[in-house]
């Protein structure tokens, strides 16, 4: 009987990773050019991410969960090579035509899973994933794969938003998933930190303010009419003093804006 619960249990479990796997697929896939042109693949981000990485031009580089590759194509010039790997082909498209638009020719594009990534242990001098931790239900999973195939003295760099204060967690993230069904959860910087703390030295954890306009964010995903209406209702509740969203909502230019907190993290491997 325990033997058979289980199994079965387990079987739920499984279930509910590929459920997600497909949600992930289907709506990335559908807003893929949308993702390559959005706001926040903007110069002055990947400039900064760039700077902060520091290569010296002879890392061999894996980007997880790639999406359109944005980071692996700013990344490219300034290292020996990289491999962006995306559960979502139309994603990878978009990112092989966006690359060979800019003559990048060492870059290489890869249809996988992040939580089960098909390289050998110790294969990568620097690993890094940008916005993606928050769609996995069990984001552990993707971390240990990109630590196992990060070689000693390698870097990991994960950049993703940050959850807001406790008491607002659980709306923030209702809301995100209003608008992308795709979404999980948001981590808190101590979580984040967690992640690190077993097989890395933290280099760097910085925190950046990124402006998001209400409407653009809601359009990128196609978030349908009546779900447009429930989320801004909801940011305008909060901006008269009603319930918190966690979101911290503002006016700017007459339209409804708010911050995503994104951290910067920067370990290497010990």
């Amino acid at each position: 009987m325990d033997t058979l619960f289980l199994f079965l249990g387990k079987g739920k479990m499984l279930d509910k990773y590929m459920d997600n796997y497909e949600v992930v697929k289907k709506s990335f896939g559908i807003h893929a050019e949308k993702f390559a042109s959005y706001h926040m693949s903007k110069a002055e981000y990947t400039d900064y991410l760039i700077k902060r990485t520091a290569a010296k031009g002879n890392e061999h580089v894996l980007e997880v969960a790639a999406g359109t590759c944005i980071c692996g194509r700013a990344l490219a010039p300034h290292v020996k090579d990289i491999t962006c790997l995306d559960l979502t082909e139309e994603m990878l498209e978009q990112g092989k035509m966006l690359a060979m638009k800019s003559g990048l020719h060492n870059i290489s594009f890869q249809t996988g899973n992040a939580e089960a990534l098909p390289y050998a242990d110790n294969t990568f001098d620097l690993v890094i994933t940008r916005l993606s931790l928050h769609h996995f239900i069990n984001p552990k999973k993707p971390f240990e794969e990109m630590t196992r195939v990060l070689k000693k003295g390698g870097k990991l760099i994960v950049w993703d938003m940050e959850a807001t204060s406790e008491a607002l967690r659980n709306m923030d993230d209702a809301i995100e998933k209003m608008r992308d069904p795709s979404h999980t959860r948001i981590l808190s910087r101590k979580e984040f930190e967690e992640l690190f703390e077993k097989d890395f030295r933290l280099q760097c954890e910085e925190s950046t303010l990124i402006p998001v306009n209400l409407k653009s964010w809601m359009e990128l995903t196609n978030t349908c009419a009546q779900v447009q209406n429930e989320i801004t209702d909801l940011m305008r509740q909060d901006l008269k003093g009603g319930n918190k969203t966690g979101f911290a909502p503002y006016i700017k230019e007459s339209q409804i804006f708010f911050n995503h907190r994104w951290l910067l993290l920067i370990g290497v491997k010990k």
